[in-house]
């Protein structure tokens, strides 16, 4: 048996730090949401972080800066290491549509090494929101000096529901990939020490 090296430690530190990164702005983003609601409803307080309003957006700032880091070191390291070429391309809609359909009918084989077309979409549709979310972040914070891309939004007002909805796309994101890992948990241990035991003859291959 050897260990073979399924997620290398950029993506496992990145996607540690996200956790917390994503659960402090997701809950002082709702506290902030509450203060002027765009919608009919309002997240109960006890799932908000800060206690009041001008708590609420110094925890949201300040969260928000560890999230640049850690996703400019993520986007950088996968693009210049190969990672996300290797990862999450190619796929086409043919791909998509074949491999959605084989989950549906629970046919779909995992591989640990080794993304389906749907999770690579998944993936990459993941990285473009938040994108969005931190361009729309960025119109709501900066407004004036900013108001170039406030434009590009389509107003202050437009900005927020983007924001919103980028927020809850990730979050949709989030609630389908603990599904998954509820339903394959042998994934998880790789996401915590970064390989698997695997006979010596095995011919998967390993990203570096």
């Amino acid at each position: 048996m050897r260990k073979k090296r399924i997620h290398p430690w950029p993506v496992r530190l990145c996607h540690w730090i996200n956790v917390l990164v994503m659960i402090g702005m997701v809950m002082s983003g709702w506290g902030i949401y509450n203060a002027d609601p765009i919608f009919g409803f309002t997240f109960p307080q006890m799932t908000t972080l800060g206690g009041w309003l001008g708590g609420n957006i110094a925890w949201h700032l300040a969260v928000m800066w560890l999230l640049a880091a850690n996703g400019l070191f993520y986007v950088l390291w996968g693009v210049f290491s190969g990672h996300f070429t290797r990862r999450f391309f190619p796929f086409t809609p043919k791909s998509v549509w074949h491999d959605f359909i084989n989950a549906l009918r629970f046919r779909l084989s995992h591989k640990s090494n080794q993304y389906n077309a749907v999770q690579k979409l998944m993936y990459v549709g993941v990285l473009l929101l938040g994108l969005l979310l931190v361009l729309s972040g960025l119109s709501i914070w900066k407004p004036v000096q900013l108001s170039g891309l406030v434009a590009l939004m389509g107003g202050f007002t437009i900005a927020r529901y983007v924001h919103f909805f980028a927020m809850s796309g990730i979050m949709l994101f989030v609630v389908v990939h603990v599904a998954m890992v509820l339903l394959v948990p042998k994934t998880l241990p790789s996401m915590i020490t970064g390989g698997q035991a695997v006979p010596t003859n095995s011919g998967d291959s390993v990203d570096e």
